[in-house]
């Protein structure tokens, strides 16, 4: 009987460390039931990797939690990569072809691989997505099969500083091997968005804790993606400096008012000596801030609002009440909120929560990657313990009685015997 297969998946975020193991069933259904989590502090600063040794410490124990939850020995794992300096640039590349063949995949293949090889300088090359395919000048969505003089393939190169991945290879030198590293946010819309909304257009946002992620989506792919120094952690650190708190009583400030983004109309209370109305009016104009920068990505990637028809919000900061609200009302577009993985069964309730996206699209993109026969869990195998051979025991012999002497047997005894044995000889005649 084929083995359920195990994937195990990293994000490593500003504020928090998350890993996550998935079973697969040989039907395909994919369970999450086991996960774990390590707040940070200074540890990683907008995505990338500050303090390795740190996070090495932090990733062990996430592992041996796992681990002790599966009763197995994690090998290797998906590790996700975002941060400050990942976002998306265009390329293209042409070839010539021979008119009486058929484009094939392979074919494909070899000009996507060239495209990637090229070099942005001070930026190392992630991964690469295609965006759009010509033949001979005209555009179509599936040039294998095709004949044609010509070929241009458009496709966006996600890109980061060199830093970004080195970090990470660092943290992961520690034994667990890096099966592969996915981009998130290409995960994440792999996983969250829907099919007519990549279609149509698109917009998601993963409003993290020191970044913003901003991914759009038209004509069935990606056409651009940049990640914003600025989240979460900015507005409690504008509180910090307004009220003059630590950042610890900040975050309980900014979590207890009522309608933070509403200044005129929050409840007047005094949460840990910081008047609410004040601190409303820190967070409103930080979250203004973060919008309209959002907002300013629609134009940097060559388009314009009618372009976009939904926006997508995930992350910790899209919790706070009256924030999808004041998306839809500054930037006039229908927003939703990302819902995980439709392809997961998440099976433990404590742990189906939105912030834990990220992770659950890591986990079925790298179900999806996983080819069959192979997984990231050993698991324990407990045989019975080997019993050494007993000698055999000595059998078990009566105690004999003592020899009794020869009876002396009557005329009558004797007269008995000869009818016994005469008997049984006409009973063997008869047979």
């Amino acid at each position: 009987m084929e083995q359920n297969q195990y994937i195990v998946a990293l994000e490593i975020g500003s504020s928090k460390i998350v890993g996550a193991i998935a079973e697969k069933s040989a039907s395909g259904l994919i369970s999450v039931n086991h996960l774990a989590e390590e707040r940070l502090s200074n540890c990683v600063r907008y995505g990338c990797v500050q303090n390795v040794e740190n996070i090495k410490s932090s990733i062990n124990r996430i592992i041996h939690e796992l681990e002790r939850s599966i009763d197995g020995r994690v090998t290797q794992v998906f590790v996700g990569i975002s941060g400050r300096s990942l976002h998306s640039e265009m390329t293209e590349e042409n070839r010539g072809l021979d008119s009486q063949k058929s484009i094939t995949q392979e074919t494909i293949t070899s000009i996507i691989r060239e495209a990637a090889r090229k070099q942005v300088k001070s930026y190392e090359t992630i991964d690469i997505v295609p965006c759009a395919y010509y033949v001979d000048k005209a555009e179509t969505t599936e040039p294998v099969g095709q004949f044609g003089s010509s070929i241009k393939i458009k496709a966006n190169l996600i890109v980061a500083k060199p830093q970004l991945k080195l970090n990470l290879d660092r943290v992961m030198s520690f034994g667990i091997k890096a099966r592969d590293y996915i981009v998130t946010p290409l995960a994440v819309g792999r996983e969250v968005l829907k099919d007519s909304e990549i279609s149509l257009g698109v917009m998601l946002v993963d409003i993290g804790a020191e970044t913003t992620t901003v991914s759009i989506y038209k004509g069935g792919a990606l056409t651009y993606l940049m990640t914003l120094p600025m989240g979460g952690r900015n507005i409690t650190r504008d509180i910090m400096n307004g009220a003059n708190v630590l950042e610890e009583t900040a975050e309980q400030v900014k979590k207890n008012i009522n309608n933070p983004l509403d200044p005129n109309n929050v409840d007047i209370i005094d949460i840990e000596g910081v008047k609410s109305s004040d601190a409303s009016n820190y967070i409103a104009a930080r979250v203004g801030e973060i919008i309209a920068n959002i907002k300013q990505q629609i134009e940097y990637a060559g388009m314009n609002d009618d372009d976009i028809r939904t926006v997508v919000l995930i992350g910790g900061t899209v919790a706070m009440p009256g924030l999808p609200q004041k998306v839809e009302e500054i930037l006039k577009i229908k927003v939703r909120l990302g819902q995980y993985p439709q392809t997961l069964n998440i099976t433990n309730h404590a742990i189906n929560k939105p912030e834990y996206i990220q992770v659950f699209s890591l986990l079925a993109r790298g179900a999806d990657m996983m080819p069959r026969g192979e997984t990231c869990v050993e698991r324990h195998s407990y045989e019975s313990p080997m019993v050494p051979p007993q000698a055999p025991e000595a059998p078990v012999v009566p105690p004999q009685p003592e020899p009794s002497k020869p009876h002396k047997r009557s005329f009558i005894e004797k007269l008995r015997d000869k009818a016994k044995e005469f008997f049984t000889e006409d009973e063997e005649t008869d047979e």
